[in-house]
């Protein structure tokens, strides 16, 4: 668990989400997703939102962890979910077969707690924790719909790495790699 007072009048903590609190993240991720400028709409692409609101599933595997950040008042703020196993990792192109290698995907945050840090927070937590099982990648996937995350990601370190883009659909998805060693 990871406490931080981003503001004097914000504190939030990043820890694992509860199987009760999966439903709110669904709803959180459809939400933010579906406002993307840009970004395929819940009737373009309804599999991939219903993958979205169905976010709790994806634990059901070995490795998976769906991280959120909670607000002082207990409100869920954003989430993000950790992949241990690149074989779960579920994205198109090559990711699935990286090598000692974490990942995580569907980073979100409500937009009513945007501008506290609360992204790079919980893109820091999934670092923490492949570095903390030995991995020697992260890897993460965004979108031209998602260029302040995409900004982030370059100034953690991410690189960009052409070789994990594809195509989700029509829509292309460009892969980034953190070495952690």
């Amino acid at each position: 668990m990871i406490t931080t007072d981003l503001r004097a009048t914000n504190t939030y903590t990043i820890r694992e989400a509860n199987p009760n609190e999966y439903n709110t993240i669904g709803d959180l991720l459809v939400m933010v997703y579906d406002q993307l400028e840009g970004f395929p709409s819940v009737t373009e692409q309804p599999q991939y939102y219903s993958m979205l609101r169905n976010i709790g599933e994806l634990t059901h595997k070995p490795g998976v962890t769906l991280l959120t950040a909670v607000s002082q008042d207990d409100k869920i703020a954003g989430a993000v979910i950790y992949f241990r196993n690149m074989a779960d990792y579920g994205s198109g192109g090559t990711a699935a077969h990286e090598k000692n290698a974490a990942g995580f995907r569907l980073l979100a945050v409500h937009p009513s707690h945007r501008g506290y840090g609360l992204g790079k927070l919980l893109t820091q937590a999934c670092i923490d924790k492949a570095k903390k099982q030995g991995h020697n990648t992260l890897v993460i996937h965004s979108t031209k719909a998602m260029q302040l995350a995409w900004a982030m990601y370059e100034r953690m370190g991410f690189l960009r790495a052409n070789d994990l883009d594809f195509l989700q659909e029509e829509l292309p998805v460009y892969g980034f790699r953190l070495h952690l060693k």
